[in-house]
């Protein structure tokens, strides 16, 4: 394949990817249908045992919290330039709160794609409170803890907030400034 080509080639898959990203950031918070609802409700307590099994000491940093966000299934793709996006769902005092998605934009070097399931544990009202009014966002690869065996025991909050991730799937290469940007709708 001569050059033209693969640069016409990566600059149409960067281009795909860009409007992907930007139409799912446009997406509402909460799934529209009830049978959507349920279903990230579902996904997202089954994520949770998924988690508890993984590691019995994950209850304890739940606990720990006033409140936490959990995003069964976040998909995140690059080229150069990309991009993140999952719904999930907010429990307060351990019950369901309310709709909420991440996304996440990123510039530097990253090739491929991955899936996985996000949990951020919140200790704090004042954490909380930002999540919910859309002023919260971080940089997540920076903070998280892979769930495993005694990873909720070692559970670090670093200004009211805990992030954890699970069951990554696909290959990721990436070296990259980006941030995660959250919204979220009452149930």
């Amino acid at each position: 394949m001569n050059a033209a080509l693969r640069l016409t080639s990566a600059s149409t898959i960067l281009s795909a990817c860009l409007s992907a990203t930007l139409l799912l950031a446009g997406c509402a918070t909460a799934p529209p249908t009830e049978s959507g609802k349920a279903d990230i409700r579902a996904d997202a307590a089954t994520a949770l045992a998924k988690a508890r099994a993984s590691d019995s000491t994950f209850d304890s940093a739940l606990r720990q919290s006033r409140a936490y966000a959990v995003f069964p299934s976040i998909g995140k793709g690059a080229i150069g330039v990309g991009g993140a996006y999952g719904k999930g769902v907010l429990y307060e005092g351990g019950t369901f709160s309310g709709y909420c998605d991440l996304s996440q934009a990123s510039i530097g070097f990253a090739l491929g794609g991955q899936a996985y399931t996000e949990v951020i544990a919140f200790s704090t009202a004042d954490a909380v409170a930002r999540f919910k009014a859309g002023r919260f966002a971080f940089d997540a690869q920076a903070t998280a803890v892979a769930v495993k065996s005694g990873a909720g025991a070692n559970a670090k909050f670093a200004d009211g907030v805990a992030v954890f991730t699970m069951d990554e799937a696909g290959l990721m290469y990436e070296a990259s400034i980006g941030g995660q940007k959250f919204s979220f709708q009452p149930g």
